[in-house]
């Protein structure tokens, strides 16, 4: 697991973190649950400023999805397939933050670490990884404080 890379360095090529088509499956799976119990819509909160080289983050993908669910569904066929909604797409880690804010979201139950470790026979996050620095960053960048245990 890379640990305190640069800046650059985070921003170049497909980490090491990407997992293979993780947002392809979690939409493939949504779209079938939405077509079964009529959802008119279905939300992923990718983001594409801060998506760290991952290729399923982009606008192109989520557009491209959408497309694909239109003709691989019935609902789609017949015109009245679910929306995908990527409302983060295209804000910063700040500007996510300070949304989840402003919603009430109470960051202390989340984390975002690659690497997490236990100190105390709880989980705390590495404060290294490509995730926890963007994490970190996005708050300082918000003005928001930062809940995250970290090890």
């Amino acid at each position: 697991m890379p640990k305190d890379r640069l800046a650059a360095e985070m921003a170049s090529g497909i980490p090491i973190t990407y997992v293979p088509a993780r947002n392809l499956v979690f939409l493939s799976m949504a779209t079938a649950l939405a077509e079964v119990i009529e959802a008119a819509e279905i939300h992923i909160g990718v983001s594409a400023v801060d998506y760290s080289g991952y290729p399923d983050c982009r606008p192109e993908f989520i557009a491209s999805f959408a497309a694909t669910a239109r003709l691989a569904t019935r609902v789609g066929v017949e015109g009245h397939g679910p929306a995908v909604v990527a409302p983060l797409l295209n804000l910063s880690k700040a500007d996510t933050i300070r949304l989840g804010a402003s919603l009430g979201v109470d960051y202390a139950l989340t984390h975002s670490c690659y690497d997490p470790v236990t100190v105390g026979g709880q989980a705390r996050a590495c404060g290294h990884c490509d995730s926890c620095r963007l994490r970190r960053e996005g708050f300082v960048s918000a003005g928001v404080p930062d809940p995250t245990r970290y090890a």
